[in-house]
């Protein structure tokens, strides 16, 4: 079996102390509402507290996996501990949807039973919650953009801000206009997002987890650019699948035409993986050689 492993392709550098910064922010929204709640008597912005407290534990949750899956591979662990990552993604894409359908039983239950709070320290806390949100989200923009661990903590801080422009609108409109079911109406438009968009979270990270064939790899595609290899009869027994955001694996058997050396054989193998990098952007690519050898040939074959 002849592994290959191509380290050539560009990698985005994901930020750690991003999360530390945000981390930070959302401790202090968490003890400013605790505070404030208990002032203006506001169950509501005690509520949020909780709310963000949890959003802090998802952050330390991502942080965690972001150090554990810089672990290099050993003996015991010959993958190192890359996947972390994604059980962080699944995990707080799950706890993001949990969190949606809280934000639609309080939103309905405030509905029918509205409260008079004290606005003024609700609209400054609102206006925090905004700018130390805000800051995080911007933090985090970027590497949310190449990391499922990173999107679902910038989506929980998303969220958080969200939520912070709907009780600043809520408040303003409480204090002026003494209307009171604008914010639940808010907070149930951002759980309906919230839904939406942790579900996708959560249906990419368990394909990766899952080992499924990524969305975007037609399989028959593959064995019609490898076919067309010289010295390639058939290639069989075939699984695609990503370690990680960054990493594509493929292993197959290929039945050689001719009962050739291996030195030949690597000839055709430094084609496939040529091809295979170029064109599917597969950089991690196990062949098993054959020749003429009694196994099952079909394409997908059950382990």
């Amino acid at each position: 079996m002849e592994p290959h492993h191509d380290h050539s392709i560009h990698k985005h550098h994901v930020e750690g102390k991003n999360l530390v910064y945000s981390i930070f922010l959302n401790v202090v929204i968490v003890v400013a509402q605790i505070i404030g709640g208990i002032i203006s008597g506001s169950l509501a912005l005690i509520s949020d507290a909780l709310h963000n407290f949890s959003d802090v534990l998802s952050l330390l949750f991502s942080l965690v996996a972001h150090k554990l899956s810089r672990h290099k591979a050993s003996m015991h662990q010959t993958f190192g501990l890359k996947r972390a990552e994604l059980i962080a993604a699944f995990v707080n894409a799950f706890t993001l949807v949990i969190v949606a359908f809280y934000l639609i039983y309080e939103a309905i239950d405030r509905f029918f039973h509205p409260k008079e709070i004290g606005t003024e320290i609700v609209i400054w806390l609102a206006l925090l919650g905004i700018v130390a949100n805000g800051f995080s989200v911007l933090l985090l923009k970027k590497d949310a953009d190449h990391n499922l661990n990173m999107k679902s903590a910038y989506m929980h801080l998303f969220s958080d801000m969200l939520a912070s422009v709907a009780v600043l609108i809520g408040g303003l409109l409480m204090k002026y206009f003494h209307i009171y079911w604008i914010d639940s109406v808010l907070t149930l438009i951002i759980a309906i997002y919230l839904i939406i968009v942790g579900a996708d979270l959560l249906k990419k990270s368990t394909k990766m987890l899952m080992l499924f064939t990524p969305e975007n790899i037609d399989i028959n595609e593959i064995i019609a650019e490898v076919h067309k290899i010289k010295g390639v009869r058939n290639m069989h027994h075939i699984h695609v699948w990503h370690l990680n955001e960054e990493e594509l694996h493929l292993e197959a058997h290929i039945e050689c035409t001719d009962d050739i050396k291996m030195s030949e054989f690597n000839m055709i193998l430094e084609k496939a993986e040529e091809v295979l990098h170029e064109k599917f952007g597969i950089n991690h690519i196990t062949i098993q050689p054959e020749f003429r050898r009694e196994d099952d040939k079909d394409f997908i074959v059950q382990d």
